[in-house]
């Protein structure tokens, strides 16, 4: 098993500081906490440098508020700017490619050019072996996040990864936080998918699942047989327990295709036809109403209208579209 070393030097390279600070900043030059980098962005890389070089770089104190997500309330906590989120930037420009080699090929979340609507296309395409995917088995985990045992991770990590430099910067972000991994830390969407990574392969090599997709804790799995899904629930049960210390929620389902349709990655995806997910179209039809009574559509306007649009160009929606958005781009258009 190849464990990797040696990356710590390039992390902290001042040319890859100083790009981690024209990524992380994107779409953020706003900030109060940028524009301070930005009136001088290589003396802060060079006291990002020294703090990872000496070893004295302490993570700062998270900042938690919640959010809103479809049915959710989420807690999300975040780090400041500087110095923590260009150290994350930076880290993740080197070692983020070799976590993307380490993910099967049916998992989605927060993987570049691995999205939600790849994920749509291989489900829609397993589909269409109608004699192999009669059934389903949806489930997802139970306070994923929260649940994520920093033993068990920073172990993981040691499998992966000999460099002791690297390995001290995982552990104590690991260990700044209390229970599990952050929501909105960068580290934890590939830490959280790491996670998981030794189920994957487990399904896919060891238990010869051959339709099984997930998009962070959210795994679809298509089979012929309703009690082979049923048992495969049950060993579920087992192994993410013994091994990772993980449940499964109670809203698990075996259900068929044909019938009901697989509500995942936003869409309820049939064999012959896709829908857009009910809650997101309920939230979509809402902000297109707002937006209708504005005298004047805005640029941040059309941006929430286009983004619904890239939604509905992946599934069967002409009448959602010409009744909500369509209208709205025009008028935008001859306002501009």
């Amino acid at each position: 098993m190849k464990r990797y070393n040696n990356l710590f030097e390039d992390i902290v390279d001042i040319n890859n500081l100083l790009i981690a600070h024209a990524n992380a900043r994107k779409h953020k030059t706003y900030y109060s906490e940028v524009k301070d980098v930005d009136q001088d962005p290589k003396y802060y890389c060079r006291k990002i440098q020294e703090l990872l070089q000496t070893k004295t770089y302490i993570v700062s104190p998270y900042t938690t508020f919640e959010r809103f997500d479809g049915s959710k309330i989420r807690k999300i906590s975040k780090l400041p700017y500087f110095p923590d989120r260009i150290i994350q930037w930076a880290a993740m420009q080197i070692v983020g490619p070799i976590f993307d080699k380490l993910f099967i090929y049916d998992t989605y979340s927060s993987i570049p050019g691995r999205g939600i609507h790849l994920g749509l296309k291989r489900v829609k395409k397993a589909l269409q072996d109608e004699y192999n995917t009669t059934y389903c088995l949806k489930l997802d985990i139970k306070h994923f996040y929260q649940s994520i045992n920093h033993e068990i991770l920073y172990n993981q990590l040691l499998r992966k990864f000999k460099d002791k430099d690297l390995l001290w910067l995982f552990k104590i972000t690991i260990d700044s936080y209390q229970e599990g991994v952050p929501i909105g830390n960068y580290f934890s969407q590939y830490f959280a998918n790491f996670y998981l990574t030794d189920f994957d392969r487990y399904c896919k090599e060891e238990l010869k699942i051959k339709y099984y997709f997930r998009y962070m804790d959210d795994i679809v799995i298509l089979h012929k047989n309703k009690k082979f899904l049923h048992w495969l629930k049950r060993h579920f049960d087992w192994y993410l327990h013994k091994n990772l210390l993980l449940n499964i929620k109670d809203n698990w389902q075996v259900f068929p295709t044909n019938v009901r349709g697989i509500d995942f990655l936003g869409y309820r995806i049939f064999r012959n036809y896709t829908l857009l997910r009910t809650s997101t179209k309920t939230k979509m039809k809402h902000k297109m109403k707002n937006i209708n009574k504005h005298q004047k559509i805005s640029y941040r306007d059309n941006c929430v209208i286009q983004s619904y649009k890239g939604w509905l160009k992946h599934c069967d929606s002409f009448r959602l579209y010409t009744k909500h958005i369509q209208d709205l781009e025009v008028r935008y258009k001859e306002q501009s």
